[in-house]
């Protein structure tokens, strides 16, 4: 695997660092993650390290050298990782969880997977621009995309903090399937902290990054952040991966490819039937997840039938678009039709994952 990995960490005007980074390469996959620690809480520090030690350990194991299902592996990881912050509590006779946000990113294949909790974000820079980047699970954020306030009224909301999902809280996170992109020489993956994105705009980090000087400026960008953040600079922490390949096909890879007269994958074209048993067998799976998570159940089981539908519809309305299929006259009224999927899907979140790999691979995309 050809990439270039760079870091900064820095205590900003804070008595101590609650961020922690950590990356693992293999031969053919690579991990990356940010967690904050929160400050407004006990151990904010302690579930940060917690919180970066156990996903690595677990790709450690996982890889070997490459992870079977990236998408299932966030999944599953973050869960679990919840699941062991609250154990802690318990097994140690804490006063308080220990909680963080958390981005996290596997690359492999020549594609980019992550998933994020709370505010710590990932920025994919290309061409130095922004070309995707994670949407904060706070407060404000929600405000601003039920259109209830302004980008202007977002920046100094004085409640632009309230994490709405976190690791360790009292309510286990709703975990999204991960987003995916193929990734092309010269691609820049940044995950960070609250602290270096905060004072810096998506412009600022897409122009300041350099592929053939990462490092230098990846700091000059900290540098920056702290400066405009000034006697109120938080813990910041930013680690960053630029790739070095083209894309290539590797061996095992299941995503598909969507070139000028390639057929359909086969995974188009399941019955009605087909789907409620699949749609069956992930509520089963769910609800196994549940049983193992010692920290309490994961989802009720009206949760668990809101999630199946939320899938259900989302998968639903990326059809069309991933596979660049015409949308039938009778496309809202029912499920599934006989031009769409025909792949037994072996679980919604992993067929999610190859209809945006199909879309992130069209042409403009």
């Amino acid at each position: 695997m050809n990439c270039e990995i760079a870091n900064d960490t820095r205590i900003g005007r804070r008595s101590y660092n609650e961020d922690r980074i950590g990356h693992w390469l293999t031969d053919e996959a690579l991990l990356l993650a940010v967690a904050d620690g929160l400050g407004g809480h006990a151990y904010g520090a302690l579930a940060a390290e917690l919180c970066v030690s156990f996903l690595l350990d677990a790709f450690r194991r996982a890889a070997q050298p490459r992870l079977a299902d990236p998408d299932l592996f966030l999944f599953r990881t973050l869960g679990r990782v919840h699941a062991m912050l609250c154990a802690h509590a318990r097994d140690h006779g804490l006063d308080e969880t220990p909680r963080t946000t958390l981005v996290a990113c596997v690359v492999q294949d020549g594609c980019a997977y992550w998933m994020h909790v709370g505010d710590s974000r990932l920025y994919l820079v290309r061409d130095r621009e922004v070309a995707a980047r994670t949407s904060d699970q706070t407060l404000v954020q929600e405000l601003l995309a039920s259109g209830k306030i302004s980008e202007l009224e977002a920046e100094s909301h004085p409640q632009r903090s309230v994490l709405l999902q976190c690791l360790g809280g009292p309510v286990a996170p709703r975990l999204e399937p991960a987003s995916i992109a193929r990734l092309r020489r010269g691609d820049v993956v940044l995950l960070c902290s609250d602290g270096f994105s905060g004072p810096l705009t998506p412009r600022d980090i897409g122009e300041g990054l350099q592929a053939d000087a990462l490092q230098d400026t990846l700091s000059a960008l900290a540098s920056e952040a702290e400066a405009r953040a000034g006697a109120h600079c938080d813990n910041l922490s930013v680690l960053a991966m630029v790739w070095q390949e083209d894309y290539v096909d590797g061996p095992g890879s299941q995503l598909p490819r969507n070139e000028p007269g390639l057929a359909a994958p086969d995974y188009l074209s399941l019955s009605d039937a087909d789907i409620e048993r699949e749609i069956e067998r992930l509520r089963q799976e769910f609800r196994a997840y549940s049983a193992r998570v010692q920290a309490g159940e994961y989802m009720t089981d009206e949760e668990i039938a809101r999630e199946i539908e939320r899938i259900r519809q989302a998968f639903l309305a990326s059809l069309p678009l991933a596979l660049e299929l015409p949308r039938p006259a009778s496309f809202g009224d029912e499920y599934m039709t006989d031009a769409e999927i025909e792949r037994e899907i072996e679980r919604i979140r992993h067929a999610f994952r190859l209809q945006r790999a199909a879309y992130a691979s069209a042409p403009g995309a």
